[in-house]
């Protein structure tokens, strides 16, 4: 599990946090400058316009991990209050020379400026 907290300018916030479970169960702490995140593409509601992060590339270089994440579907963008993302995902990759896959959840704010 990893959260990113973005600032207002667009930069990582140095309380974005994580954990790394193997395997096995056992878990070590991870820290922001740990986790390397590239967006991949985007994706833009046909219905408010707003434009989010549609795949990216989650590097690990201390554990050697190079993981893709795609949104199972791309429009899971909740429109309430406040508008936000959230959704199953896929993740394929590896880890060493180990290849490895799973399914997760992902949740993103709003990208558009106010």
């Amino acid at each position: 599990m990893f959260y990113r907290l973005r600032r207002k300018d667009g930069s990582v916030d140095p309380h974005s946090k994580g954990v790394l479970v193997a395997a096995d169960g056992q878990t070590r702490p991870l820290g922001w400058n740990e986790v390397i995140l590239q967006p991949l593409g985007e994706w833009a509601s046909p219905k408010t316009g707003d434009r989010y992060p549609a795949r990216w590339r989650l590097l690990l270089p201390a554990e050697n991990m190079d993981l893709t994440i795609t949104p199972k579907v791309a429009d899971q963008e909740m429109r309430l209050t406040v508008r936000y993302w959230e959704g199953t995902i896929t993740v394929n990759g590896r880890a060493d020379a180990q290849l490895i896959s799973g399914q997760g959840y992902l949740e993103m704010t709003r990208y558009e400026q106010e």
